[in-house]
């Protein structure tokens, strides 16, 4: 669901639609039913070992499902990963209580039923397009994961893979086997 008038990522932050997802795009809100729980536990469990390794680091700030990254303005434009990384040295404070304006280093997309494979990518040249380095698209129906990259790589990875934090998180490995389980 959009709507056609514009706001921006300010009044977005003082909006409340109970029981939905939103983000903005060009100053456009969408409007979402949330994910069902096949969704929430994986993007959890993604969340989880991300934090554990980047606290163990001291790598910088993961950030859970859903929260805003206001990556363009004047039309604002606010998207929310599932699971998100900004390093130490890019937010070296406390994060704002606004949106941040800057693309996270990662961002985690879990499919959901209900995901259009356009708007995906869409989302994902949006992240690029704003400089996130990595992008991960998981899909837990295929049981595999997109990985792109900021030079335009494009990896598939499949069941007996491992997810790889590269140059963003160097060390960070994940068999996916792990998470189907």
């Amino acid at each position: 669901m959009t709507t056609d008038t514009r706001i921006t990522a300010d009044e977005l932050l003082r909006m409340s639609i109970p029981d939905k997802q939103v983000e903005l795009v060009r100053g456009v809100l969408i409007v979402r039913e949330p994910p069902g729980g096949r969704h929430g536990a994986l993007s959890n469990d993604l969340a989880y070992r991300l934090t554990d390794f980047v606290k163990r680091g001291n790598l910088g700030t993961v950030f859970g499902q859903d929260t805003g990254f206001q990556i363009e303005a004047d039309p604002d434009t606010v998207r929310a990963p599932d699971v998100a990384f900004v390093s130490k040295g890019r937010m070296p404070g406390e994060p704002p209580e606004a949106y941040p304006a800057l693309a996270p280093d990662l961002a985690i997309e879990v499919l959901s039923p209900n995901d259009r494979p356009g708007e995906v990518l869409a989302k994902v040249g949006e992240w690029l397009g704003a400089g996130t380095r990595l992008v991960w698209v998981v899909d837990p129906r295929a049981r595999q994961v997109q990985v792109y990259r900021a030079d335009g790589k494009l990896s598939l990875l499949g069941p007996a893979d491992a997810l790889d934090g590269e140059d963003v998180l160097p060390g960070f490995s994940c068999p996916l086997e792990e998470l189907w389980a």
